[in-house]
């Protein structure tokens, strides 16, 4: 069915599609004057809208003026016989146009957004984002992000998964570190939630699997070109799983439908980014941490890979399995959060004591990992805990109060199966295929250490 027109002139088609009308006939396009080029005897306005450009011949002396006092950026409805034009975007044009003003005269951006690069310096974008997300390289970017959530979404919605829509607005700040944002709550403390985490694995309980799409607030102190205080994080928990493993093999899923999804429906914006996709292998190749430690001469009490690392790693993997992805297990117990299981446990698998598995030295390695992705930890998973006992242990253990943790305990003591889950960081997961230095480049209104605004 054809959308309403704006007026009864013709009705309205977009720029992709107006080499699809029949030449001679009346169309109408809307959008936003993208560029004027005023030539001897002719101008030229190409008009911008979702699609993309088209181009409209003006020649009329009245319209050449009337377009003299339209600038770039004024919504205009234009009304013209569609023209063949191999030169033309898309190889049609409209000629002997009317133009309707839908809006006043726009002011002048703050960059020229016609010009097939931003000419302007990241600031300058940050603080006119607004207006500046209009120019088709950072529109690109986000018709990418877009298509990976719905390539994300529609992955999980085909294994059965639920989406969940959790609280951002907590009661307590122990699941992860100190780094959360404090909000007054009607006299009361409250926090802005760092992940899903604890809901979704309550949620399991319910629904078995869900996932979730939604902001995630970190109070970083880090002012770099790879951290946000505010993104947005692709959720997924399952249940009935062995153990890491199965949570990785459904991870492979979600991201093959992100690669097809941005294939399917952003292939255009990908193009212009020159963006190369990487093949998802049938299994990601797997590394053990301490092996991953040995690989790149790391000493093997290192509780973390460090950045170089992670780019040594991931251009081992490409050069021994021709994968642009790596995943590595094993990650130390200390270096993951409460609810992480250690390395074999199981349904019937070591139980988890107050001094670590059947009552022995913590165990060093959990059944957690990381997914490198081009040189980065595009994703964090693994297995949780899923027995009461583990998880009483495990307070004493961490010195956790279990009565700040009542209600998601709850979900335990009534029963929970083996499970697991992941989450990934959109925002990076688009730098990386994009190859933008900084993550701000490809977030729609950055949230950082100095800006909150606009």
């Amino acid at each position: 069915m054809q959308p309403t027109p704006i007026t009864a002139t013709a009705p309205r088609v977009l720029a992709r599609d107006l080499a699809s009308a029949q030449p001679g006939e009346r169309a109408s396009l809307a959008g936003w004057i993208h560029r004027r080029r005023v030539l001897a005897s002719v101008t030229f306005l190409v008009l911008r809208d979702r699609s993309g450009l088209a181009q409209v011949v003006v020649k009329d002396r009245d319209t050449v003026e009337q377009l003299a006092g339209l600038p770039e950026e004024t919504v205009v409805e234009v009304t013209g016989t569609v023209s063949a034009n191999e030169s033309a975007p898309g190889g049609a044009e409209l000629v002997e146009p009317s133009i309707t003003a839908l809006t006043e005269p726009a002011l002048a951006p703050p960059a020229e957004l016609w010009r097939p690069t931003f000419g302007a310096g990241l600031p300058t974008h940050l603080d006119h984002a607004a207006v500046t997300l209009r120019h088709p390289r950072h529109r690109a970017a986000w018709q990418i992000a877009s298509a990976s959530m719905r390539g994300f979404r529609s992955a999980l919605g085909a294994l059965e998964f639920t989406e969940i829509a959790t609280p951002k607005l907590v009661g307590t700040a122990t699941e992860s570190g100190a780094n959360v944002f404090t909000v007054d709550y009607f006299g009361r403390t409250a926090y802005l939630a760092q992940s899903p985490q604890l809901y979704k694995q309550m949620l399991v309980g319910v629904f078995e699997r869900v996932f979730e799409v939604g902001p995630v607030f970190r109070a970083e102190p880090h002012d770099t070109v790879r951290h946000l205080a505010q993104y947005t994080s692709l959720d997924a928990e399952l249940g009935f799983i062995r153990d890491h493993r199965d949570v990785l093999t459904v991870l492979r899923e979600a991201i093959a439908g992100m690669v097809e999804a941005i294939r399917e429906y952003a292939g255009d914006a990908a193009a212009l980014l020159a963006v190369e996709l990487p093949r998802v292998p049938e299994e990601f190749p797997v590394i053990h941490f301490s092996d991953a430690l040995a690989k790149v001469g790391a000493d093997p009490d290192e509780p973390d890979l460090s950045p170089a690392h992670e780019r040594a790693l991931s251009e081992w993997a490409k050069a021994a399995y021709d994968s642009d992805f790596l995943a590595v297990e094993g990650y130390p117990m200390a270096k993951r959060p409460f609810y992480t299981a250690p390395e074999g446990y199981g349904p019937s698998g070591p139980r988890v004591s107050s001094g670590g598995a059947r009552g022995a030295e913590p165990p060093e390695g959990s059944n957690s990992f990381d997914l490198l992705f081009r040189g980065l930890e595009l994703t964090t998973g693994g297995q949780r805990l899923h027995r009461p006992s583990d998880y009483a242990a495990a307070m004493q253990r961490t010195g956790t109060d279990p009565a700040v943790l009542a209600g998601y305990l709850d979900a335990f003591a009534h029963g929970m199966p083996p499970h697991g889950g992941f989450a990934i960081g959109l925002e990076r997961w688009v730098a990386r295929l994009t190859g933008a230095e900084n993550v701000r480049e490809v977030t729609l209104f950055p949230r950082d250490l100095h800006r909150l605004e606009p």
